[in-house]
């Protein structure tokens, strides 16, 4: 485990105020881990300076990482740290069922953000805001003290474009990768959008070196690639971070790459134009993440076999129609 001589930042969570260190721990990273190895882990970043825990019901069989995140965080004051959760239901019925299956199996009774879960389609997120919607039962849980904040999660640009055009979330959780943001401008219109309405940004896929070349040896069983150098590391963290608006990045699920993103968020700087120069380099031999799903809904072309098969996202995407 890297030394550390001070503790990651944090930063303030947009328009709710609420600070949260600059990187995330990945509640999906417990897939791969017992209890135990999984207990230290989420103990060991705390103690590191991470507040900001993300999970959701779809990450492992059977509710398997929210299951072993409730039991782990056991021991740490619950103020002292930011729980969020997801659904990925879109009806009010099928978000409560989530929402309170998920608050019992982290043991606490609130959320501190409660998101809809990997929304693709414009579709979607009518429903979930229509009536007899998923909003319903987020506003109720607002009322109820269960939920604090709202947000959601997205793949595409379209479909986070119509959530927040939707409904003024709190956050938006969103693809900021340097090799899809160079290759192909992904993320900047949502970037935009979110900082005109004080919504806050998280960063998913910060570390990812996009999908993998045809060929190219896969050093570690997940759907795309990751930095994993140390400096590299620093360098595709520092680039998400340096987005105005943006406030934390999560890292891939694992615990190892964990400790490199706390490393980066500790040594934080603004990107330079040095760091800018080798970033677009690293891109031109990367190959995107998010086209495939980007041009299916800008489309409306129907859904032909999963976009990632290795994804822990196919077990909740829709049919893109």
């Amino acid at each position: 485990m890297p030394a550390m001589t001070t503790e990651v930042p944090r930063r303030i969570l947009g328009r709710t105020g609420e600070k949260i260190s600059v990187i995330g721990f990945p509640g999906l990273a417990l897939t791969h881990y017992d209890q135990d190895r999984g207990t230290r882990g989420l103990h060991e970043a705390f103690d590191r300076g991470i507040n900001y825990y993300d999970v959701a019901p779809a990450y492992g069989r059977d509710g398997d990482c929210e299951i072993k995140m409730g039991i782990g965080l056991q021991g740490i004051d619950r103020d002292r740290i930011f729980l969020a959760c997801k659904t990925k239901k879109r009806d009010k019925q099928g978000a409560r069922e989530e929402l309170e299956r998920s608050l019992k199996r982290l043991k606490t009774d609130h959320f501190d953000l409660y998101q809809m879960h990997a929304i693709f389609t414009p579709e979607e997120v009518k429903q979930a805001l229509g009536p007899g919607g998923a909003i319903e039962t987020f506003l109720e849980a607002k009322k109820e003290g269960k939920v604090r904040y709202f947000g959601f999660s997205a793949h595409t640009t379209k479909g986070a474009l119509a959530a927040m055009n939707g409904f003024k979330f709190d956050t938006v959780m969103f693809p900021i990768s340097f090799v899809d943001y160079y290759r192909m401008d992904f993320g900047g219109p949502v970037m935009d959008l979110a900082r005109e309405q004080g919504a806050a940004v998280l960063a998913i896929k910060a570390m990812s070196k996009g999908a993998w070349p045809k060929g190219v040896e896969r050093t570690r069983k997940w759907w795309y690639r990751a930095t994993e150098t140390q400096q590299e590391t620093n360098l595709a963290i520092r680039f998400a971070l340096s987005h105005e608006g943006v406030v934390s990045a999560i890292p891939p699920s694992f615990l190892d790459l964990l400790d490199k993103a706390i490393e980066a968020g500790r040594v934080y700087r603004p990107v330079t134009q040095a760091d800018t120069d080798r970033l677009k380099a690293m891109a031109q031999d990367c190959q995107e993440l998010f086209r495939s799903a980007e041009d299916r809904v800008a489309s409306a072309c129907p859904s032909v076999g999963p976009l990632h098969p290795d994804s822990p996202h196919e077990c909740c995407r829709p049919s893109l129609t």
